[in-house]
């Protein structure tokens, strides 16, 4: 007889057993226009499924008769450990799943000892976030304007950001036709998406009243007045972005940093090297979550070519298509230092809030656990190549199984 499964479909995040189990709770609460936004990718989609597929493919190799009574998740990021080897990604928008999402997505990970990557395109100002007491980075993305992204620079280290991200993939937006479809004009959504933001109510009275649209805190001074808004500002900033970005660019904003600097785009072991030469202190290899380029590598294919590249001395973080703790395993194998988690801990905002995002992390950080337990080593740091089996595509990189 078979057995019929369903996922949960009440609306308490406790109950949720799995990152999808929380996805499945966002589908039913958010507008449609809304959950495209967060789950789509570039043109036909190919490089958002292979970005699952290929953590998918690497095996884990399990050593038995270990004693892992007492497991640990903490490694070293920048000096100072992590409670486990993940950090909450940036994302923009947030506003627009609940309201002030990322000052909830701060709140929840400085709770679980772990850093948040704040975007520039967020809708709480990034002091706002700081001051909760989270290890704050700030992202942002190449305008044209130098004085007033110099301005956020600035902002960030007087709030005591740790960290600048510096988004190198997004100066040409990516081809993103199924968010374009929700539209009868640029920011105008169709009658059919307005008739769905109606039925739903949980969503409208949590976002849109009595709060209005979300406005991006961050960018006044690049945004004409008035123009602050998510629904008024979108189209004006992606006439922003500087498509004759360099890498002269990483060493002039490395000259006005005084901490911690992040290249976040790449994907080739020769641009790693060039990020460290211009004054990297680290590297974020991805491929902004299948949303820019189609039918491009995915990052965890690289990511043992890249650490073999910068060599142990070198932060190398990834992310794309990271949903069970296992997969963050598998990126410290591979010579991740950590993983960057975005639609993950999105689903559990967008179902639940400050309680769904939480249950998020909770689900990743017990599913980690569970994994060093059944793969027989005690401490996330001890993790390397010796515990996984990579496809070729991966092993023809010469997985490192030295610690960093």
């Amino acid at each position: 007889m078979s057995t019929r499964r369903s996922l949960y479909r009440g609306a308490n995040p406790a109950r949720a057993q799995s990152i999808a189990e929380l996805r499945a709770m966002a589908v039913r609460r958010l507008p449609n226009f809304c959950l495209e936004y967060l789950e789509g990718g570039a043109d036909d989609e190919i490089t958002l499924a292979r970005n699952r597929r290929a953590l998918d493919e690497i095996l884990l190799l399990p050593r038995t008769l270990v004693d892992v009574s007492r497991r640990t998740l903490a490694v070293p990021l920048f000096g100072q450990d992590i409670a486990l080897p993940a950090i909450i990604a940036p994302t923009g928008f947030n506003g627009l799943l609940t309201h002030e999402g990322d000052r909830v997505l701060a709140e929840v990970a400085r709770e679980a000892g772990i850093p948040l990557c704040q975007s520039m395109v967020s809708t709480v100002a990034l002091e706002e976030v700081a001051a909760t007491g989270v290890r704050h980075w700030m992202q942002i993305y190449p305008f044209k304007d130098r004085a007033n992204l110099a301005s956020v620079v600035k902002r960030a280290e007087r709030a005591g950001s740790e960290a600048i991200v510096l988004t190198t993939d997004a100066s040409v937006f990516g081809n993103r036709e199924w968010d374009r479809r929700n539209y009868r004009a640029p920011m105008k959504l169709s009658l059919a998406n307005l008739l769905d933001v109606a039925l739903h109510p949980r969503w409208v009275f949590d976002v849109l009243v009595p709060h209005g649209v979300p406005r991006f805190r961050n960018l006044g001074d690049f945004l004409p007045p008035g123009m602050d808004s998510a629904k008024n500002a979108a189209a004006f900033l992606a006439t922003q972005m500087d498509t004759s970005l360099t890498w002269d660019d990483v060493r002039w904003l490395r000259d006005l940093w005084p901490r911690k600097l992040l290249v976040k785009g790449v994907v080739l072991p020769e641009d790693a090297l060039r990020a460290r030469e211009a004054g990297a202190d680290g590297v974020i290899v991805t491929n902004h979550g299948g949303r820019q380029l189609d039918t491009c590598p995915a990052p965890v294919e690289m990511l043992a070519a890249v650490r073999e590249a910068v060599g142990p001395g070198m932060t190398v973080i990834v992310d794309s298509g990271f949903r069970r703790g296992s997969d963050f395993v598998k990126a410290r194998a591979l010579g991740a230092d950590a993983a960057l988690s975005g639609r993950a801990t999105l689903y559990g905002l967008a179902a639940a809030g400050h309680a769904g995002a939480a249950r998020a992390v909770e689900i990743l950080r017990s599913e980690m656990e569970r994994t060093l337990g059944l793969i027989g080593c005690a401490q996330m740091r001890e993790v390397d190549g010796c515990f996984v089996s990579a496809p070729p595509a991966i092993r023809d990189a010469r997985v490192l199984r030295s610690s960093r």
